[in-house]
This record gives structure tokens, sequence and C-alpha cells, in this order.
């Protein structure tokens, strides 16, 4: 089962994906907080 780890802050979020036991599947990512960033993240 995989696990998703979101921090928001006021302008960004921080987004990592682990498996058990610590392994990544995602390396973290920073998502600024801006129009054009979520509506790019929203189409993956």
């Amino acid at each position: 089962m995989n696990a998703v780890g979101i921090d928001v802050s006021k302008g960004k979020s921080m987004v990592a994906v682990v498996r058990p036991f610590g392994e990544l599947v995602v390396k973290p990512y920073e998502v600024h907080h801006t129009s054009s960033e979520l509506s790019e993240r929203q189409a993956h």
C-alpha cells in the first residue's frame, strides 16, 4: 500500500509518495499555490 504525504503551507505544498519500509515511489516535490501550477498538476 502506498502512502502520500502532503505538507501544506501558505505559498506552496510539498508532496511525497512512499511504500512500506520507506521505499520512495515519488521524490518529494513542490507545488506552488498559483493558478498556472495547480492547473498544470491537475492535468497529470
